[in-house]
C-alpha cells in the first residue's frame, strides 16, 4: 500500500506473473503430504464427508453471492467475493482441525475431495453466480484450476509415492515456502489493486470478514443439523469458512481482473488465518465437549 511500485514489476517484468508459479509450487508441496489414505474418509465416514462437501459447495457461494449484492460493490469487485466463495478449501483448514482437536482425518478428506471437484464446480457455480457481473469462461476456468492445482498435486502426489523416504526435506520447508509465496502473492494484488483499496477498502473488509465469519457459523450448525458429531461438525465449520484463497487469486490473474477480481482473496487470506488461528484455538481449550461423558469423569 505505502510503496506499491516495488510490487509491480522489476524492471520489464511484472509480478503478477509470478502469482502461479508460486501456487504451483505451494500446491505441489500439499501434493507431497498426500497420499491414499487422504482419501480413506470417503470409504470409513461417506455421510460426513458429504455433508461436508455440500456445505463447502453450497454456503460460500451463496453467502459471497448475498454479500456482493448487499453491499452493491463495482461489477469486478463483486466478482472477487463471489470467486472466494466458490473456491475450495485449502491446508489452512487442516491445520486448524488440528489445533481445534476436530477430526483431522475428515479435514483432510474433505479438502482432498473438495480440490479434485473444484475444477467442474468452482466455474459452474462461478457462471451462475457471477455471470452477471464479470464474463466467465467456464471451460477456460476448469484449465486454469487442472494447471494451477490438479496437476502440480498430481506430480506431488507421484513423487511422495516414489520418493516417500527421501522427501522429508520437501516437508519440513515447504510450510516456511508456502507462508512467504502466500504472502508475496496478497503484497502483489494489494499493490495492484491499491487504488480500489482506497476507495472501496474498508467495506470489503468488512464484507470478508462477515463472509468468514458466517461460513464458521452455518458451516457448525449445518453440520449440527444433520446430527454429526461435535468433532465433525468443528470439522466442516471450519472447512467451510477456511478457503483456498490462494486459488481464487490465481483465478483472478488468469480472467486479467487481478487489481478487481483478485482483491477479495488477497483480504480474505490473512483475515481467516487469524479468525481460524482464534476459533481453533479456543476449541483446542475446550476439549471436554467432544469427549463422552465417562471420559470426562476421568478426566
Amino acid at each position: 500500500m505505502v510503496f506499491p511500485t516495488l510490487f509491480i514489476s522489476v524492471g520489464d517484468f511484472q509480478l503478477k506473473r509470478l502469482i502461479v508459479p508460486l501456487l504451483q509450487i505451494i500446491m505441489f508441496g500439499m501434493g507431497t503430504t498426500m497420499g491414499l489414505k487422504d482419501f480413506e474418509g470417503v470409504v470409513k465416514a461417506p455421510r460426513s464427508v458429504f455433508i461436508g462437501l455440500i456445505c463447502q459447495f453450497s454456503i460460500m457461494p451463496v453467502v459471497g453471492y448475498s454479500l456482493a449484492v448487499l453491499f452493491d460493490f463495482p461489477a469486478e469487485i463483486a466478482a472477487g467475493v463471489i470467486l472466494v466463495g466458490c473456491s475450495p478449501s485449502g491446508l489452512a483448514s487442516n491445520v486448524m482441525s488440528f489445533i481445534a482437536k476436530a477430526n483431522v482425518a475428515l479435514s483432510l478428506t474433505i479438502t482432498a475431495v473438495a480440490t479434485l471437484l473444484a475444477p467442474f464446480l468452482t466455474p459452474l457455480l462461478m457462471k451462475g453466480l457471477a455471470g452477471t457481473f464479470v464474463a466467465v469462461d467456464v471451460v477456460g476456468m476448469m484449465l486454469d484450476i487442472m494447471n494451477m492445482i490438479i496437476l502440480p498435486i498430481g506430480l506431488g502426489l507421484l513423487v511422495n509415492y516414489l520418493f516417500r523416504k527421501d522427501i522429508d526435506w520437501i516437508k519440513r520447508y515447504m510450510p516456511l515456502v508456502s507462508m512467504a509465496g502466500i504472502t508475496l502473492i496478497i503484497c502483489i494484488i494489494t499493490a495492484a489493486g491499491r487504488e480500489s483499496l482506497l476507495t472501496i477498502g474498508l467495506a470489503l473488509i468488512l464484507c470478508t470478514i462477515i463472509h468468514n465469519l458466517l461460513g464458521y457459523t452455518l458451516g457448525y450448525n449445518m453440520a449440527r443439523l444433520f446430527r454429526l458429531s461435535e468433532q465433525d461438525c468443528r470439522t466442516v465449520a471450519l472447512e467451510v469458512g477456511l478457503q483456498n484463497a490462494g486459488l481464487a487469486s490465481g483465478l483472478a490473474l488468469q480472467m486479467g481482473k487481478i487489481a478487481t477480481v483478485g482483491l477479495a482473496p488477497a483480504l480474505f487470506g490473512p483475515i481467516m488465518n487469524i479468525t481460524g488461528s482464534l476459533l481453533a484455538s479456543f476449541w483446542g481449550k475446550n476439549r471436554e465437549a467432544i469427549l463422552p461423558e465417562t471420559d470426562q469423569e476421568v478426566l
